[in-house]
Formats: C-alpha cells, sequence, structure tokens
C-alpha cells in the first residue's frame, strides 16, 4: 500500500539535509560552510481510521493524513465521499 492519503493525496516529499560547520560571521568568525548534503524525504502524517457512513449503514475504514480528518470534521463524511467517488477512489 502506497504512503498516500486516501483524502487530499497527499504523499511524500523529497528535500535534502544539510551538515553545516564553523563559526557565524555575526559571531567574528568567518560564515558556516556546508560541508555535506544528504536526500531526506518528509513522509505524511498518515492513520488508518475507521469511521462510521450512516448512509449506508456500515463503518468505512480510510488511510488518511491527520489533516484529512480535519476536513472531515468541517465538510462531513459524506460530502467527503462523494467527491473520493467522483475522482475514482474505491471506498
Amino acid at each position: 500500500m502506497t504512503k498516500r492519503c486516501q483524502v487530499t493525496g497527499k504523499r511524500p516529499m523529497t528535500g535534502r539535509s544539510y551538515a553545516i560547520r564553523g563559526i557565524a560571521k555575526k559571531k567574528k568568525g568567518v560564515g558556516l560552510k556546508v560541508t555535506g548534503i544528504k536526500r531526506r524525504r518528509f513522509l505524511p502524517n498518515l492513520a488508518k481510521k475507521r469511521f462510521w457512513f450512516a448512509e449506508e449503514n456500515r463503518f468505512v475504514t480510510l488511510r488518511l493524513a491527520t489533516s484529512a480528518m480535519r476536513t472531515i470534521d468541517k465538510l462531513g463524511l459524506p460530502a467527503v465521499i462523494r467527491e473520493m467517488r467522483k475522482a475514482g477512489e474505491k471506498i
């Protein structure tokens, strides 16, 4: 299963991690130098969550980012599921 939110579509992003040495110029040093650059991944904050879907009288299990849970609280579960089905998501 991919690390992807079913509601918002958030996925892992890539970035860089910098290793820095030296003394800052404002502290009377010669400045900071980047001594190494590594690739890294920013992972979405995913959780598996069960919601009671009253329209179909059943539980729906979704893998979502925590920000998507706030979206469901704001818009309501039926509206979110309607949008997901319109986008072609299987629930």
